[in-house]
């Protein structure tokens, strides 16, 4: 059974239009379940299943920068299942093929979940064509609202097994006390116990160590840049439209600043269709290049985020208001892991080769 994709390309004209209604509000901080159940209709969640040439990777930039914009939470969602749908397809066996299509032509989501808590998440068979699972998944985006996760379990020699869990009854198995945070609080990143949890054979994704497989795994990241990016836009658009109605557009300090801030992130949005370009190439320098995007991006959300703090004042941090909104939900997501090291990583990279990919500059 092949998996019915819609046409990248009206999805992006559809979906312009329900953003923009959007972003006039705040959605409740609770899980996005109407606005996904939107995409759904759309068929956004079964659009991207396998990104076939350059156009169809724009097309995902774009969707994933639109709907970061209207609201990082369900963004965030959204990108954990496209990342899910890709994998099961790139690693999974012709049956799991056949019934990821029956799923999303069901309208069912998908998520990642790879962080867990000590003692760590562990698989072992425990008879013919089953499997026990030991363990939990902490940040786990949509716990207790998504149908599927794919998760990664160890087994008893250490590596590490993609395994696609039903989730759609783990109600009771689902924590989300603790998510008790100022931003993205709609992504319900809680908690969720797998401890005896039985599963077929047909649950595991792939092989061991496929999860971390590169240079997908790492390249994979320029998703969440460009949901970081479509917020980062969302924010510039939110300033300037102040600017404008407040009369303050023809004041110099005010123009100086937004124009560094149009500067930056319009230079994150070259750096993000850069990043995704050679990210799904295949290229050698994909790893390097979306490493180095991801502090780009970071960087111009932080000078827009202060930049319309400052120029906004306290207006800006009513409830209700849309650039405390996207401000709260984007200085927790733009928290990636190990940013430092991303950065300290690219750059070594890119000391030792021009990572651009076009005309090196050496």
């Amino acid at each position: 059974m092949q998996v019915e994709q819609g046409d990248g390309a009206s999805l992006v004209a559809r979906l312009r239009d329900v953003v923009r209604v959007w972003d006039h509000a705040n959605g409740d901080e609770e899980f996005p379940a109407e606005r996904l159940r939107t995409l759904i209709d759309l068929g956004a969640t079964s659009a991207f299943v396998t990104l076939d040439g350059a156009a169809a990777a724009v097309d995902l930039l774009t969707t994933l920068r639109l709907i970061g914009g209207a609201d990082l939470s369900l963004g965030r969602i959204y990108e954990g299942h496209v990342n899910a749908v890709q994998l099961v397809h790139a690693y999974g066996g012709a049956t799991q093929r056949d019934a990821l299509a029956r799923d999303l032509a069901a309208g069912r989501v998908y998520g990642v979940w790879n962080t867990e808590p000590a003692p760590g998440m562990n698989v072992e068979e425990t008879g013919p064509g089953t499997y026990r699972l030991s363990g939990a998944k902490s940040f786990a985006t949509g716990a207790g609202h998504i149908d599927r996760a794919l998760i990664t379990a160890r087994w008893p020699d250490g590596t590490k097994q993609m395994v696609l869990a039903d989730v759609s009854e783990a109600g009771a198995r689902v924590d989300n006390s603790a998510w008790q945070v100022r931003g993205m609080r709609g992504t319900n990143s809680g908690t969720l116990d797998f401890n005896g949890l039985v599963v077929s054979s047909d649950a595991l994704i792939g092989e061991a160590g496929d999860y971390e497989r590169e240079p997908r795994f790492s390249a994979g990241a320029w998703r969440f840049t460009a949901v970081q990016l479509g917020a980062v836009e969302a924010l510039l658009r939110h300033w300037r439209d102040h600017l404008v109605a407040t009369g303050k557009a023809n004041d110099s300090i005010q123009r100086a600043r937004i124009g560094a801030a149009i500067v930056a992130t319009r230079s994150a949005a070259t750096w993000v269709g850069r990043a995704s370009q050679l990210a799904e190439d295949g290229s050698p320098n994909a790893i390097a290049h979306v490493l180095m995007t991801r502090g780009v991006v970071e960087e111009a959300g932080l000078l827009v985020m202060e930049g319309a703090a400052r120029a906004i004042g306290t207006a800006s941090f009513f409830a209700g208001s849309r650039v405390d909104r996207i401000t709260r939900d984007l200085g927790l997501y733009l928290r990636q892991p190990v940013p430092d090291q991303a950065r300290d990583r690219a750059a070594a990279a890119w000391i030792e080769a021009d990572r651009w990919g076009d005309d090196p500059w050496w």
